[in-house]
């Protein structure tokens, strides 16, 4: 089997010397470059054909930003950031991600070879994911920037059956979201064209702690809904959007006739935390048929059994389709397992989740 041959893009000279050795330890990953700056990186990508590249963001000559905005104007590839775990570094990821970066890996500011070697792993995976990934130049993108702005779940929380749909039924609903992988923009294409009346959302999407913040500020610009990092004890109500913070589970409890955010620091499931089974059990007991379920583009299979409960509980359940995901691993998971009623594209679902929930 060919290896996936990665070309790594940074002014340091110690996180270029670390991200080699890292990578190439793993059997299936070749670095075949490094590169400076984006100036070298682009006469190296034509001399080297890589399958990955991997991208810091501040760099001498021109920033990363407008490199990978050129790059994907111009020869659209894959590419895995590398940012530093601070605000101003999760700002500038997010925007490389709606430029079309399929995902990040955070660079430490101290202690930078003892904490690298600590996302061996990680990184060694998000560069195989990565060139797996489908990847479309800007211009295939839709964008309407002038658009008005303003373990298993069981560790968590114990399974059990939902309480009847009619005792069950509100007057709200709630739509609950999960994703992982290329999630973030996919939630972003989501939440920017929901109408700002819409049911209350909860979203779970795999992130590190110090990014969800940055996350959940970006996405309250671009939704005409009112975006949150969720706290605990938050009540869920109507044209409102609740993100788990990138530490902690985000459950859904009810208490009467009201909903609210539970914020849980138990162990991580699925290997994640948050993770979306727990969110999906949370909403299947808590709301039921009330609720509707969305799984988007993300590797692994997190949220597949929850969906299925969630399922089971009476609600209507959707996945992205392979077609539009990035990775389609946990949509691909709970339609294997029957937990899904509706396969669609990315810019399909709005249109789905206004008609359920007017029905």
């Amino acid at each position: 089997m060919d290896k996936i041959k990665v070309l790594v893009i940074d002014d340091s000279a110690l996180i270029r010397q670390m991200l080699t050795e890292l990578l190439n330890k793993d059997p299936e990953i070749e670095v075949v470059g490094a590169a400076q700056d984006p100036i070298i990186a682009r006469d190296k990508i034509k001399q080297l054909n890589p399958d990955v590249l991997t991208l810091d963001v501040e760099m001498p000559r021109m920033d990363g930003i407008t490199f990978l905005r050129n790059l994907m104007r111009l020869r659209p590839m894959p590419v895995v950031m590398v940012s530093t775990l601070t605000e101003k570094g999760a700002d500038v990821t997010f925007e490389a991600m709606e430029l079309g970066a399929i995902d990040f890996v955070t660079k430490p500011n101290l202690d930078v070879r003892e904490q690298l070697q600590n996302y061996a792993e990680e990184i060694a995976t998000k560069v195989k994911i990565a060139s797996k990934a489908k990847v479309t130049a800007i211009t295939d993108r839709v964008r309407n920037k002038d658009k008005d702005v303003k373990r298993t779940a069981d560790a968590v929380l114990e399974k059990r059956s939902a309480p009847s749909s009619t005792k069950l039924k509100t007057t709200d609903k709630i739509i609950a979201i999960g994703a992982s992988t290329g999630g973030t923009e996919a939630i972003r294409e989501v939440l920017e064209y929901m109408p700002a009346d819409a049911p209350g959302i909860v979203i779970t999407q795999h992130i590190p702690p110090k990014f969800s913040t940055s996350f959940a500020q970006r996405m309250d610009t671009v939704s005409a809904m009112t975006v949150y990092e969720a706290e605990d004890g938050q009540q869920i109500v109507p044209g409102h959007v609740y993100i788990a913070p990138g530490d902690q589970h985000l459950l859904v409890e009810r208490s009467g006739t009201c909903y609210y955010c539970r914020l849980n620091d138990g162990p991580a499931v699925s290997r994640h935390k948050p993770s979306v089974d727990v969110l999906f059990r949370s909403v299947a007991q808590s709301v039921g048929s009330s609720a509707i379920g969305v799984i988007l583009t993300g590797m692994g299979d997190d949220g597949a059994k929850g969906m299925l409960e969630m399922k089971e509980a009476g609600a209507p359940t959707i996945a992205q389709d392979e077609a539009s995901s990035v990775v389609w691993g946990m949509p691909g998971e709970a339609v294997k397992c029957g937990a899904i009623d509706t396969e669609l594209p990315l810019a399909s679902i709005v249109g789905k989740l206004i008609t359920l929930s007017r029905s």
